[in-house]
Order: structure tokens, then sequence, then C-alpha cells
């Protein structure tokens, strides 16, 4: 199990001043939001992304995944009536597969809650029907690249479209590609599903739709810094045999990102520590 840092949280620093700084932390790995290097990611050059995948290289870390894919450009939509913003749209994400190949990833987490809005008063099913659209349009792009391709359950205090685990995983039955999967969040998950965290994991892991996990409280800070009990969920993911990766993204750095990803890294390693002890089983 990796345990990855999402960049943004260290976005004051430049890209292979984060990567540094999170290796000398105890990072296996960076998370990365195309944002933080661009306003068009999805158009950086060959050697602007060799750049990028060496600086993590000379750092000695790896990029596994990408997340916040759709923050810009701007005016992008998953489900939008308008099949021009949607053509636009699933151009941007067939580029951003190519990005997370390019910059040595494997995993490619679809939040952006902005890109996917129903608005208020209108039926949901249209939406959903133009989502799952645009995520099988995708599919064969994934699968081309050996790209897992995650739609992540969103919280429906950030936003009213896919909530739930359930929610994506009728997407991803419908589409019936293997390049297309779920994922936890235990932000967003501790505050919709209806079952404890280790409970959700145990109950959707052994499934096989679940590619990625993000931890962070539900308070929106690091890990250790709410009322979530990590201890319980990092034991589930190793007795389901979690093989992937694990990205801590909070949303509130404090006192400020540096500390709240040293504190982060430092509170999962000592969980995993204690885990691993001979007696932890007792």
């Amino acid at each position: 199990m990796k345990i990855a840092l999402c960049n943004e949280v260290l976005r004051d620093m430049d890209f292979p001043s984060q990567c540094e700084f999170a290796a000398a932390l105890g990072y296996d790995a960076i998370e990365l939001a195309p944002f933080t290097l661009s306003d068009e990611p999805h158009l950086l050059s060959t050697k602007e992304r060799a750049a990028v995948r060496q600086a993590a290289k000379d750092a000695g870390i790896e990029i596994v995944s990408l997340h916040w894919l759709l923050v810009v450009p701007e005016g992008l939509s998953i489900n939008s009536p308008d099949n021009a913003v949607r053509t636009r749209t699933i151009d941007v994400m067939r580029r951003l597969i190519g990005l997370c190949a390019d910059l040595g990833g494997s995993v490619l987490v679809h939040g952006s809650p902005n890109a996917r809005q129903v608005p208020d008063g209108e039926d949901p099913e249209p939406y959903r029907k133009r989502a799952q659209d645009t995520f099988a349009a995708i599919a064969p792009d994934a699968e081309a690249a050996g790209m897992t391709y995650c739609i992540e359950p969103l919280a429906v205090r950030e936003t009213n479209f896919l909530n739930r685990l359930n929610d994506a995983a009728a997407i991803i039955d419908a589409i019936g590609s293997p390049a297309i999967r779920t994922m936890i969040d235990t932000c967003s998950a501790g505050v919709t599903e209806s079952l404890p965290l280790p409970d959700l994991i145990a109950r959707w892991i052994p499934t096989g739709l679940i590619g990625h996990i993000q931890v962070n409280d539900t308070n929106h800070k690091g890990p250790g810094q709410g009322a979530v009990e990590f201890a319980p969920i990092f034991k589930t993911l190793l007795d389901v045999g979690y093989e992937g990766s694990v990205a801590v993204e909070p949303f509130i750095y404090e006192p400020d990102g540096r500390a709240a990803s040293a504190r982060a890294i430092g509170y999962i390693r000592g969980i995993l520590e204690t885990l691993a002890a001979p007696d932890a089983a007792r």
C-alpha cells in the first residue's frame, strides 16, 4: 500500500520542491492535481511532461494518480445538455488520460463537483444518462493506456449528482469496461454513506470496483485532525488485501499545508507500524 500526498496541499511550492518535500516526509508518491501545473494541463508539451516526470524521479517519489481533473479549463461538464460542451469535456478527459500515462501514473480520480451539477428543479435522469455516455466515450482510451479511471462519489454538500458508491456502480455496470471503476473518499463517504467507513471498505473492495482510496477527515482536515478513527480504516484495508494507493487529501490546511502534510504522514505511518506489530491482532 503506497501513501501519496495530493500536491495542491503544497501549492505555494513549485512542483520539484513539492516532490522533494513529500519524499523527505516519507510519502511514497504524489497524487497530482493538473490545475497546479497549467491552466491547460491537458495540452502540456512532451518536453513539459518529461520535466514533471523527471522532477518526481529526481526526488525519489512516484506520480501515481491525477485528481481534480476538470478544474481547468473553465466551462467543462460531463452531463451538460450542450453537446459542444460535452464534446470539449471528453476531449480534455482523453488528453488527461494521456497525461497520466506520460507522467507514469495509473489512476485518474474524477471528482470535480462543479463540472457535474444538475440545475435545481430539473429531472436528474437525462443528466445521469449523459454522464454515463461521457464516461463510456473515454473508456476505450483508458483501456488502451492501461489506466484506471475512477468515478468519485462526492458528498451532497459538494454536489447534487453522483453522491454514493451505488450511483457510481450503476454507471460502471452499464458501461462494462474494466478501466472504469470507482473509489472511496473517507471525507465524502463518512457523511454520505450509511455504513461506517471500515464496513464500507469491507463491503466494496471485494467487488473489484474500487480503484483508489483518499483519506481525510469529515471536517475537511487531514487524517488525525478530527473525529474519524483511521486505525480501523487502515486495518480493514490490510485485512481485505488492498494493494492500491491511499492519497492524503485535506481541504483545510492547519496550521498550514506543510505542517498538515507532515502531521498526516506521521499519523498514518504510526498506525501502519502499530498494525504491523506482532501483537497487533490480539
